[in-house]
């Protein structure tokens, strides 16, 4: 079988496509090699978001065809291959994001497959998460047009999925093992639409494309369903219900971005201090142990120490969970690099560095507010005898704390368990099995 080497950059929906790219090579015969000597050929799926991304693609690329020397491009990135051709002339083809056929195209043109009809059999779908837990892309592009963002020219706007191809998926990986269900989109609560809500099959029924209706359905799996990249719409509200009553995680993803208003219409972003803190009010009147993650950016051009003190103001005020922040970078292509007053590179790393200490301390205080507290949670890793690695509603994968447990060592991986906290970090929780 011809072996094919894979580097996936990005965010989960740049994995998503990856293991969809993987799945379709192993339909087609292939097999996936862990190392570049092994391989015969290589794909690097990139990210191109922002200079940094950029840059870590670029370098990637150049290390496979160091390493290999037969080499497809494909992703974000690849939606501007004169940026690639100028470092990397070499390539043997450069695709867009989400160019599944391309890409396949391009590996069986170098390498075609060597296949066995008697014995070959369609594969399942390739993973690159722990069996346990899973992404799920429910729609691509986004509609918005922010001022820093260049989502929309890389992956065009919202397509949303039908609700029957969304459950059937879930309901897949849910029947193979998935004990948790990481839904994501550019814009998650813009979901349907695109396609005005219309009706589509699953099972023995019709689901409106809707993100309530969705999730409504898909509870009945008996997996956790968390949200990604949810923005702070009205109708958010809406799926408060389903927290309430179990179907959804009380754990919401909104990147906020900032805070100050003037900072914010320089973004093409809604809100300020005033309707973000009543947003979370509402959110946090109906489902009062709801964890909210949000992102923001510092050092956007034209932000005084002034807008960044009202952001800082607003995270006192707010006592988010979880938060990521970073410096504003400029993106080729994006408004921003026009806007005047663009802020050194020094202000915008001390600006991060306070933000960070003041979340450190928010995050602490609300860790140690779980004490004495017991929660459920996933079990993710084993990495000694008697302790577990787990996550309750409030963390998610990769970007959140964990829960340290203490286990009698019969808990397994993907297992759900009762934790009782006994202590807790800035980031990270502590705890016993009950």
């Amino acid at each position: 079988m011809g072996k094919v080497g894979f580097v996936s950059l990005g965010c989960p929906k740049a994995l998503v496509d990856s293991e969809q790219i993987l799945s379709r090579l192993k339909a087609l015969g292939y097999e996936t090699s862990p190392t570049y000597e092994e391989a015969e050929l290589v794909v690097v799926n990139t990210c191109g978001f922002i200079t940094p991304a950029v840059e870590e693609s670029l370098e990637a690329i150049g290390e496979a065809l160091r390493e290999n020397g037969k080499v497809v491009v494909t992703g974000c990135l690849g939606a501007r291959p004169e940026v690639i051709k100028a470092r990397h002339p070499e390539v043997l083809e450069v695709t867009g994001p989400g160019e599944v056929d391309r890409v396949l195209e391009a590996v069986q043109r170098v390498l075609p497959p060597r296949r066995d009809p008697f014995l070959d059999l369609v594969p399942p779908q390739v993973k690159l998460t722990p069996r346990h837990y899973a992404y799920l892309k429910i729609a691509e592009g986004c509609n918005h047009r922010c001022s820093f963002c260049i989502i929309p020219q890389l992956r065009g706007g919202l397509r949303s999925r039908d609700a029957g191809e969304v459950l059937a998926e879930a309901a897949r990986l849910a029947a193979t093992g998935t004990r948790e269900l990481l839904l994501i989109a550019q814009d998650t609560s813009a979901y349907g639409v695109d396609l005005h809500h219309r009706e589509s099959f699953w099972k023995d029924r019709l689901v409106r494309a809707h993100l309530v209706d969705l999730l409504s359905a898909m509870a009945e799996l008996g997996v956790w369903i968390r949200l990604h990249y949810v923005y702070p719409y009205p109708h958010v509200q809406d799926l408060l219900p389903l927290m309430a009553e179990g179907k959804l995680l009380p754990y919401l993803d909104v990147p906020f971005q900032h805070a100050s208003p003037r900072i914010l219409k320089a973004m093409r972003r809604p809100g300020g201090v005033e309707s973000h803190l009543r947003t979370l009010e509402a959110w946090r009147k109906e489902i009062p142990h709801l964890a909210v993650r949000s992102s923001f950016i510092v050092g956007f051009p034209g932000e005084t120490e002034e807008d960044f003190r009202l952001l800082l103001d607003f995270l006192k005020e707010a006592r988010l969970d979880w938060v990521g922040v970073f410096t504003y970078s400029e993106v080729e292509g994006a408004e921003a690099n026009a806007l005047p007053g663009h802020v050194p590179e020094e202000v915008k790393e001390e600006r991060k560095a306070r933000l960070l200490e003041l979340q450190q301390r928010i995050s602490l205080e609300k860790n140690r507010a779980l004490i004495g507290r017991t929660l459920e949670v996933l079990v993710d890793e084993l990495p000694e005898p008697g302790l577990a690695l787990a996550r309750s509603y409030r963390e998610s994968p990769g970007i959140d704390g964990v829960v340290h447990l203490e286990t009698d060592g019969t808990v397994r991986v993907g297992e759900r368990v009762r934790a009782r906290i006994r202590d807790a970090g800035p980031y990270d929780l502590y705890a016993v099995a009950e």
